[in-house]
């Protein structure tokens, strides 16, 4: 009787503590929705009181005025580019540095992977952007994406590369694989799971990313959608309607796109966690 009320105190506190958790995450996103349908007198304090008059025409104001058709190609070229990039060389890397586990590779694995906690040297970066004259280009953004997600994916599919067997290997190398065509047609199709975990989970994270695009990219054409936000707030203007309604089309795109590979994010995690 005693451990039935202890797991019923256990139960209803673990429920509170998620009513919690999720009442701190709905509430701003109540209040973006909220204002981005008001005018901009009743958004300019961002209160949580529902419109009197639904606006729906900021939206058309922000599409028009924000360009955000010319903010969504680049951030969906700047997404695509730098996921498919990124996903590619940390699978063939891991796929070497897990079937070859030498000194050297070892060290290259904790070396690449400690890249996930260091955080970035903008000042030194801003040089080498320099220097390779990649600064304010759309391929230099590419390239700084897929270089910041590289450590990521590769933790992520080293230990997935260890449960395929290495008898497949020498199967390929019997019938007179090369190494690429190794990889590309016996390794690659089956780290797919993973690989789609990876590039769902870059997908979203340089989507909504600020800062990067924020320091290397000063042409407002080569712009995502992140930043279109400064087409409606700045020192002499603030129309947080029209912000608001630019947040939410931002989100939006990626939002769908994360619920629809919400699957493959969870059958990929589980099934690299068999063997690391």
């Amino acid at each position: 009787m005693t451990l039935l009320k202890n797991n019923k105190l256990q139960s209803t506190r673990n429920n509170l503590i998620a009513f919690f958790a999720c009442f701190l995450v709905v509430i701003p996103v109540y209040i973006v929705i909220v204002n981005s349908l008001k005018d901009s007198a009743g958004a300019r304090t961002m209160s949580a009181a529902l419109p009197e008059t639904l606006h729906f025409e900021n939206f058309i104001t922000v599409v028009e005025r924000g360009k955000l058709a010319q903010t969504f190609v680049n951030s969906m070229l700047y997404a695509t580019g730098a996921t498919i990039v990124s996903t590619i060389l940390a699978a063939m890397a891991a796929y070497i540095l897990a079937r070859n586990r030498t000194r050297l590779n070892r060290f290259v694995y904790f070396f690449v992977v400690m890249g996930i906690a260091m955080p970035l040297n903008f000042f030194t970066l801003t040089k080498v952007m320099q220097i390779t004259q990649l600064i304010n280009t759309q391929i230099g953004i590419i390239i700084l994406y897929a270089a910041t997600q590289i450590p990521f994916n590769v933790f992520l599919m080293f230990g997935f590369v260890d449960a395929i067997p290495q008898e497949l290997d020498e199967a390929a190398i019997v019938d007179g694989c090369g190494p690429f065509r190794l990889f590309f047609s016996v390794i690659l199709p089956l780290l797919m799971p993973i690989v789609v975990t990876a590039g769902v989970l870059n997908f979203v994270g340089i989507w909504n990313d600020f800062l990067l695009p924020l320091y290397y990219l000063n042409n407002s054409a080569y712009w995502p959608m992140t930043l279109a936000v400064y087409n409606f707030y700045g020192r002499f203007q603030q129309d947080w309607n029209l912000v608001s309604a630019d947040i939410l089309l931002t989100v939006l795109p990626v939002l769908v796109i994360y619920l629809f590979g919400q699957r493959f994010i969870l059958s990929g995690l589980t099934a690299g966690a068999v063997k690391g």
